[in-house]
């Protein structure tokens, strides 16, 4: 008989009990809804012990590598600790540094917090003293001693506003997270990897990118970034850079309109990847962005050969507020 540590309190579950029902009985409610594993309402992270096998069948492997599972298919072999998928912990930091990349968007450098662990391409949410908040992917990878933001100015936003023209070096940031499953899981280090986003999509795609790099991975890696002219691209000589340095880097700028920047590319960034690759089967495949983007894109990759299984993608939400 397992014990289950939830919330503070501890529950048994009987041999061959599925998790959910056995914490249900004792007065402890999952979320939940088809109890059957399709419908994934009863996700749930083990913070310590492992889940089982079949109970992980069908997520992501960015989930389970992370430890999360289906609670209706559990029947836990072993004590675990859980907790909701959506709980995250809170930090507050100070801004360690401040820098304009181009016109409209910057980069924000803050510390990383004590015992802070996440994933290269994760997110985090920024939360403002009133509760504003709102959700910057991460950019810098578990090895560097900051956590880097790339955020954008939007037209009349709340927060972005704020960013930009009145937090300064040295303020405190808070924020929540880490949270999102595209993620660079190392394994096959000889299949390749497509990188594909707009905008400051840029920011996890280059994480995971520097982070497969890190981790040994020596299969081509091409990286796609694309804006509507040159002016909207940023960090161009440090990508070069970088693939000067790698051989197995590929990077490619894409402009919608005028001349695109020497070794890039004028056109749909949709279209651009699988037009330059041909097939896609057999990738790994990373897509961030603007929701339209990153859906074309997902279409366009399915359609080149790419299996569904194989494409992680983190579309950004822009609010006016």
């Amino acid at each position: 008989m397992a014990t289950i540590r939830f919330e503070g309190q501890d529950y048994s579950c009987a041999e061959d009990e599925v998790l959910l029902d056995s914490l249900a009985r004792q007065g402890a409610v999952l979320p939940s809804a088809c109890k059957a594993g399709a419908c994934q309402t009863c996700l749930t992270r083990a913070l310590k012990g492992k889940p089982t096998p079949v109970s992980q069948q069908g997520l992501k492997d960015t989930l389970a590598a992370q430890g999360y599972f289906l609670a209706c298919l559990c029947k836990p072999v072993e004590d675990m600790e859980i907790g909701l998928a959506s709980v995250l912990s809170e930090y507050s930091v100070p801004l360690m540094r401040k820098e304009l990349l181009n016109e409209s968007i910057i980069r924000l450098r803050v510390e990383k917090p004590e015992g802070f662990s996440y994933r290269a391409g994760q997110f985090v949410n920024v939360r403002r003293s009133d509760g504003l908040s709102r959700s910057y992917s991460l950019a810098s990878i578990p090895s560097d001693s900051y956590l880097e933001l790339h955020i954008k100015r939007v037209a009349e936003g709340e927060m972005t506003t704020w960013l930009f023209d009145e937090v300064a070096e040295g303020d405190m940031l808070s924020f929540s997270g880490p949270a999102g499953d595209c993620f660079y899981l190392a394994g096959d280090l000889e299949r390749p990897l497509l990188l594909a986003g707009a905008g400051t999509g840029l920011a996890p795609l280059l994480g995971i990118m520097r982070d497969a790099l890190e981790q040994g991975h020596r299969g081509p890696i091409h990286l796609f970034h694309a804006s509507l002219a040159t002016s909207g691209l940023y960090l161009i000589d440090e990508l070069n850079a970088l693939a000067k340095q790698h051989a197995q880097l590929k990077y490619t700028p894409c402009v919608l309109h005028g001349d695109a920047p020497i070794g890039g590319m004028q056109g749909n960034i949709i279209d651009l990847p699988a037009q330059v690759l041909g097939t896609l089967s057999g990738y790994r495949i990373y897509l961030c962005g603007d929701p339209p983007i990153v859906s074309g894109l997902r279409q366009k990759s399915f359609m080149a050969g790419a299996a569904m299984q194989d494409i992680y993608s983190d579309p950004f939400v822009f609010s006016s507020t």
